[in-house]
C-alpha cells in the first residue's frame, strides 16, 4: 500500500483509515474507562477541563503526525517529514498525553506490578535517558526506517514507540505517575539537559554526513525542493534545535519557579494515591519475602508512616475514604506545569 502511494505522488490524498480508526478507539476507550472507574470509586477523581483540552491536543498532534500529508512524506519522501513526525509524537503528543489522562485512568494503567517495577526504573535519571537514546536513536537505523516505509503496520508500531519514549521522557519531569514523586528541581534541570544532548547526537550525523544515509527518500527534490542530502542536513538540524528549545525552556521554567519558593517541595504534596501505591508495592514485597532495593526511591524526603496528617480515627481510615488530612483514595496532587 505505502509503494503504491510513493508511485502516485508525494501530495497525494489517503484517507490513512488505521491511523484514525487507532485514534479514535484510543480516545473512546480512554473516555469509558474513566466513566466505569468513577462510577465505582466512592470518591471518583474529576477529569478536569484542563485535562480533557490537554487530552484533545494530545489527540490532534497525534492525527497530524500520522496522516495525510506528514505520514506520507516521512514515509516515503523527505527525512525531514520523518524526523518532523518523530518530533510531534515525543516532545507534544506525550507530554500533553501524560498530562491530560484522567488521573484513575493513570492509577488503573500502573497498578500492574510489573508496570510499577518497570516505571521505578525509568524514573532514575541515567536509566530513562539511555532508555530513550536507545529508542530514539534506534528508531533511525536504515533497518527500522525501510520497515515503516514499506509497511503501514510497522509504520503504526515505530509510532506507538516514539510515544512510549516520550512517556519515559517526560515522566521524571512532570509526574502523576502514584509514588513516583517528580525529581528535585535542580536535577530535573539536569536531566533535561542530558535528553536534550545525548539522544540527538545522531543529529550531528546527519548534517555533517557527506552522502545521504536513507535511499528511502532519494526523491526528496520531488516533494520538498531539496536534494537528499540538503534534506538529510536540514532533517539533522530540526532535530537538534528542537530537542534543545524545548527542553532547555522546560528546565529553565523549572529552575525559575523553583527559586521563587522557599521549598522546592513545597508543592509537590503527598496524596492517598501516593500512600496506597506503597502499600501495595510493600505488600508484594511480603509475599516475596525479601526486601526491595526500589522502595527507599519512591519518597526520598517524605517518609510513609507520616504521610497522612494524622492518625486515622475510628470513623476514617483506608477503607472508607481516607485518613483525615488526606487526599481520598485516587486522589491526585494539585495540577502544576513543570
Amino acid at each position: 500500500m505505502l509503494n503504491v502511494l510513493a508511485a502516485v505522488g508525494p501530495f497525494a490524498w489517503h484517507p490513512h483509515l488505521l491511523p484514525w480508526l487507532g485514534l479514535v478507539i484510543g480516545v473512546v476507550a480512554v473516555v469509558l474507562l474513566h466513566r466505569r472507574l468513577s462510577a465505582s470509586n466512592a470518591h471518583p477523581v474529576p477529569w478536569t477541563r484542563r485535562q480533557i483540552i490537554q487530552f484533545a491536543g494530545a489527540a490532534v498532534a497525534a492525527a497530524v503526525a500520522l496522516t495525510w500529508p506528514l505520514s506520507d512524506l516521512a514515509a516515503h519522501w523527505s527525512l525531514t517529514a520523518l524526523v518532523l513526525q518523530r518530533v510531534i509524537l515525543v516532545l507534544v503528543v506525550a507530554p500533553l498525553l501524560l498530562l491530560g489522562l484522567p488521573y484513575d485512568v493513570v492509577q488503573w494503567a500502573t497498578r500492574p506490578a510489573g508496570v510499577d517495577a518497570v516505571l521505578l526504573r525509568l524514573q532514575r535519571p541515567p536509566v530513562a535517558i539511555i532508555t530513550v537514546s536507545v529508542l530514539l536513536v534506534g528508531s533511525m537505523t536504515p533497518l527500522f526506517v525501510r520497515a515503516q516505509s514499506d509497511s503501514p503496520t510497522a509504520q503504526g508500531a515505530v509510532a506507538v514507540v516514539m510515544v512510549l519514549a516520550g512517556l519515559i521522557l517526560w515522566i521524571p519531569v512532570l509526574g502523576r505517575i502514584p509514588g513516583i514523586p517528580r525529581l528535585k528541581p535542580v536535577v530535573r534541570f539536569a536531566y533535561l539537559v542530558g535528553q536534550a544532548v545525548i539522544p540527538a547526537f545522531l543529529s550531528f550525523i546527519y548534517i555533517f554526513s557527506r552522502h545521504p544515509l536513507y535511499s528511502e527518500f532519494s526523491r526528496s527534490h520531488l516533494a520538498i525542493g531539496l536534494r537528499p542530502l540538503n534534506d538529510q542536513q536540514i532533517a539533522g538540524s530540526v532535530s537538534k534545535l528542537s530537542m534543545l528549545l524545548v527542553l532547555l525552556t522546560v528546565g529553565a521554567v523549572v529552575l525559575a519557579r523553583a527559586s521563587t519558593s522557599d521549598d522546592e517541595f513545597a508543592n509537590e504534596q503527598l496524596v492517598w494515591a501516593d500512600v496506597e501505591r506503597q502499600f501495595e508495592r510493600v505488600d508484594r514485597r511480603g509475599r516475596r519475602g525479601g526486601p526491595d532495593p526500589l522502595a527507599r526511591s519512591v519518597f526520598p524526603s517524605r517518609s510513609l508512616p507520616h504521610a497522612p496528617t494524622r492518625a486515622p480515627g475510628p470513623s476514617s481510615g483506608p477503607s472508607d475514604g481516607g485518613a483525615p488530612g488526606s487526599e481520598p483514595p485516587g486522589g491526585e496532587r494539585p495540577p502544576e506545569d513543570p
